[in-house]
């Protein structure tokens, strides 16, 4: 007989530990399959909207600071275009993807945006 279970918690400490006690089940005779522990960031709606906030400030800055010192000034906007967010493990080496990546397997990550504007000049 076979059972599956899933395991949800806050408590990211004590599912590390459980996971890792795994080898005492197998001692005991209990044939038993884990994955490795998967981490989620629950505030990435709240996270999404700072991030395109602050990107995007810094965007318009950037442009500002270009027009200032090829002896132009900054139009109004034309197209504001923004991409794909990306998750990965911190300090990872992990390539990014056109489609996104949303990394699991890494309890610290860095998430990334970019955005793309484009003025006028005057």
């Amino acid at each position: 007989m076979a059972q599956s279970i899933v395991i949800e918690s806050m408590e990211v400490e004590k599912i590390e530990k459980l996971s890792r006690e795994i080898t005492e089940l197998l001692n005991k005779g209990i044939q038993f399959y884990s994955d490795a522990p998967r981490y989620y960031f629950t505030k990435l709606a709240d996270l999404k909207i700072e991030m395109i906030s602050k990107a995007t400030e810094d965007a318009r800055l950037r442009a500002v600071k270009i027009a200032e010192n090829s002896g132009g000034k900054l139009g109004d906007l034309i197209s504001a275009k923004m991409g794909i967010f990306q998750i990965t493990g911190q300090n990872s080496k992990e390539d990014y993807s056109w489609g996104g990546t949303f990394n699991t397997s890494s309890k610290k990550k860095t998430a990334s945006i970019t955005i793309k504007l484009e003025y006028k000049s005057r």
